[in-house]
């Protein structure tokens, strides 16, 4: 019992001292993750715990910022996606005359390949001449363009029956 009191106060001793050094070890780490200027000064213990306060207000600035940024540009993105014809859009086909002139535009994804192939057996089917076929990729978006010349009898006609046909073809697959 006589080892008691100051046995008592001996351990509330020791638990003060390691109560400073691990604060002093813990304050040590934090200061270690703020950068520094290159001064080799030494800074007070309220001087560094202000920096990394500031530090740390720094860089939650800066993840609001980076994540409205993301936000704005995944909102680009969709919108992007949205208004591309993409690998699952539908063929669109456009068709003008000029006379007996055809100018047949076909715009279709990659997994509408062969209507290219398709428009151009039936172009031959109804004898029209080909003068010129071409094609662009953009993306996932394949734009063909075709010119021909439509026979002499009645170019108008034939152009009009012709039209319907490249029309009614590309409907009938899209809807596939």
């Amino acid at each position: 019992m006589e080892n008691s009191p100051s046995s008592s106060r001996n351990d509330r001793k020791l638990i003060e001292r390691n109560r400073r050094h691990q604060m002093k070890a813990l304050y040590s780490q934090l200061n270690s993750l703020v950068p520094h200027p290159s001064s080799t000064e030494v800074t007070s213990l309220p001087d560094q715990l202000h920096e990394a306060t500031k530090y740390i207000r720094k860089l939650q600035i800066n993840l609001e910022k980076m994540t409205e940024k993301k936000e704005s540009l995944i909102g680009i993105e969709k919108r992007n996606a949205s208004m591309d014809y993409g690998m699952n859009a539908a063929p669109a086909i456009e068709i003008h005359q000029n006379g007996s002139a055809l100018h047949v535009i076909l715009i279709t994804g990659l997994d509408h390949q062969f209507m290219f192939n398709r428009v151009i057996r039936l172009l031959h089917e109804e004898r029209v001449e080909i003068l010129n076929a071409s094609f662009s990729v953009l993306d996932d978006t394949t734009f063909h363009s075709i010119h021909c010349e439509v026979g002499d009898c009645a170019p108008s006609l034939d152009s009009a029956r012709i039209s319907e046909r490249l029309r009614k073809s590309v409907q009938d697959n899209a809807q596939r």
